[in-house]
């Protein structure tokens, strides 16, 4: 799913509502959705607002939408308080056709960075990184959770092929300054050097501080290829994902991937 969420949690909830029911509409069994995909603000005080008070509708939203559907949704990231500080965590949660929360997974690599001398993000000053991976097993697959900055960092993806992966799903908010060189590179590598299927699921266009993003929402096959893709603008791509391609390029191209350790917070 691809979105241009604002710093109106409503509504910015509401067009994600509208979107998960056409991917179910369209035989969808997991959705993921974007990183912030329910507030992208530029002030600090309106995203500890919407961890410490919002975040609860949300959650409860999702649990109803996801039994009445039927439907796998990873919400690709929301803030949620962190009990051990007065900090937040960039968490990804999954939701199962039962209406429960099944795992939350913690932004490990906090996006810190100076682009061109004039864009600066210091996610590290609002935000507590994670410690550890997460996988969870869907439907037969077996999913390994990253968010956004996370793409960077191939020891995490390593780690997922490692421990039996089958699909790596990255929710992003990429900026268009970085997404335009960047983006489609690492998420090619990603799928290539640990042989699984890419979900990459992103926001797009201008949000309310000045910041832009860079869209371009795809399904990445364990060759490389991309299956689908969305440009820019709001909407779903889809694909059906089929083991048997899984296991041709792994017998075509065999690759021993030690267990990594060593995951590191960025």
């Amino acid at each position: 799913m691809q979105l241009n969420s604002g710093d109106d949690v409503a509504a910015n909830l509401q067009r994600t509502d509208t979107l998960i029911r056409q991917a179910a509409d369209r035989g969808a069994q997991l959705v993921l959705l974007p990183e912030n995909f329910a507030l992208m603000s530029s002030g600090n005080d309106a995203k500890r607002r919407f961890a410490h008070q919002q975040l609860p509708t949300v959650i409860s939203h999702l649990e109803q939408l996801a039994k009445q559907l039927g439907l796998w949704i990873i919400a690709g990231s929301l803030l949620t308080p962190d009990r051990e500080s007065n900090r937040l965590r960039n968490s990804a949660l999954l939701f199962s056709p039962q209406g429960e929360c099944r795992v939350r997974y913690h932004k490990m690599h906090l996006f810190d960075a100076t682009l061109a001398g004039r864009e600066r993000y210091q996610e590290s000053h609002l935000c507590r990184a994670g410690e550890r991976p997460v996988q969870v097993a869907v439907q037969g697959w077996t999913i390994g959770l990253a968010i956004c900055f996370d793409l960077r960092f191939p020891s995490l993806f390593q780690h997922y092929r490692s421990h039996g992966c089958h699909i790596l799903t990255i929710p992003a908010a990429f900026t268009a300054t970085t997404g335009r060189d960047h983006w489609q590179p690492l998420l090619q590598a990603r799928a290539i050097e640990t042989q699984c299927f890419v979900l990459a699921a992103a926001q797009t266009g201008p949000h309310p501080g000045g910041r832009a993003t860079w869209g371009h929402t795809m399904i990445i096959d364990p060759w490389g290829r991309i299956l689908t893709e969305l440009p820019e603008g709001e909407g779903i791509v889809h694909a059906t994902l089929h083991p048997g391609l899984l296991t041709e390029v792994r017998q075509a191209i065999p690759m021993e991937v030690p267990a990594c350790t060593g995951i590191h917070n960025g």
